[in-house]
């Protein structure tokens, strides 16, 4: 219970410093539409940080082409 509790107050934080609203004003004026909006807007800018910051330019591993096949070999068995 107590790690939902932290992750409402961090949507409301969330919401309020995307839109420059206090959390009284996101608790009173926001609904679950800009919950949803927030929560792609967050993953689309943590994708690109991430893209940005890894070293080939990449947010996916590197694999190379025996490791995918290995990798798929395990999946179909």
């Amino acid at each position: 219970m107590k790690s939902a509790k932290m992750s409402t107050i961090m949507q409301i934080d969330g919401i309020g410093k995307r839109y420059g609203m206090l959390p009284s004003q996101v608790i009173s004026e926001a609904d679950t539409f800009d919950l949803y909006i927030m929560d792609a807007a967050m993953s689309f800018e943590h994708y690109h940080h991430k893209k940005q910051n890894s070293k080939n330019g990449l947010a996916v591993p590197d694999y190379s082409q025996e490791e995918l096949q290995e990798i798929l070999g395990k999946k179909k068995k």
